[in-house]
């Protein structure tokens, strides 16, 4: 059975503002997200998707309840969890090879007792945890820029690239640090649709490959389909867990998939329902 990873246990959040007035924006959510799973989470604009996000990455405080990465409380952000937003957010001073090693800087790596110390030449005397040396940092980001199809463009900067390729930078750094969840907040929601398209054949690819848990939020409703594993639908604001449904289309997947009966049947069904409570919001 695989391991739980994340366990959210009736987390309520409400932002209060003197002028509009208390808004929940999470009410009473729970879910249990597992090692190795692809979760998508779709809802109407509003229902609380990148709050439940924030709130798993340590970025944002909660009101009650409780959620847990590894079984120990989430207090804040970790090097367990890695986040890649819409905007790239990118340094622009920095090459694309500089950019993903960057987020290795606070990266830490077990270093057992009898190993070689390349400092001393001689064998370690107890089990450390030291940071990355130069040439490991060099290896991960050359093995990540391969990942990504980013061979060729290691010393270009940000200004120089697409808007498609930033986002792969913004991945490959992401994969780099080895987080044990990626949060992914609508991370190809700016780019047009054939760039969108090809970046998630090559997440499906890279996923497969690292099987890396993925924790990811989209509007669009095919996509979820096309990605997940699990796909979570939230309820209009205040948000809910409406439904969970499992996705059993076989992997690997494209964009051939979507053409597949099962997978138009599924992508109808959760979108009406997604579509439903739209409408009741706007009455």
């Amino acid at each position: 059975m695989a391991k739980k990873l994340i366990e959210i246990s009736h987390v309520n959040k409400t932002y209060r503002d003197k002028t509009r007035g208390d808004t929940v924006a999470l009410d009473d959510v729970s879910l249990d997200i597992f090692e190795n799973e692809f979760v998508c989470v779709v809802g109407p604009s509003g229902c609380g998707k990148t709050t439940l996000l924030n709130i798993i990455a340590g970025l944002e405080r909660f009101d009650s309840g409780s959620v847990s990465m590894n079984g120990a409380p989430v207090v804040g952000p970790g090097p367990d969890r890695g986040v890649i937003f819409q905007q790239y957010a990118l340094f622009p001073w920095m090459t694309v090879k500089k950019n993903i090693e960057y987020g290795m800087k606070y990266k830490k790596v077990r270093r057992p007792a009898g190993e070689i110390d390349p400092k001393t030449n001689a064998p370690r005397e107890k089990t450390e945890y030291t940071k990355l040396t130069k040439e490991e940092k060099r290896a991960l980001s050359e093995k990540y820029i391969k990942m990504v199809n980013l061979q060729g463009f290691e010393n270009a900067y940000p200004k120089q690239l697409s808007g498609g390729m930033k986002q792969r930078v913004a991945i490959a750094r992401g994969y780099a640090v080895a987080p044990d969840v990626l949060l992914m907040d609508e991370p190809f929601g700016a780019l047009d649709a054939q760039t969108r398209a090809q970046l998630q054949e090559d997440l499906l690819v890279t996923w497969q490959e690292e099987k890396k848990t993925c924790f990811f939020i989209t509007h669009d409703v095919e996509e979820a389909v096309l990605l997940a594993t699990k796909i979570v639908i939230m309820s209009a604001r205040p948000g809910k867990v409406m439904e969970i449904v499992d996705v059993n289309l076989p992997y690997p997947r494209n964009q051939a998939t979507k053409l597949l009966p099962e997978f138009v049947e599924m992508k109808n069904r959760i979108w009406n329902t997604v579509y439903q409570m739209y409408l009741e919001v706007r009455k």
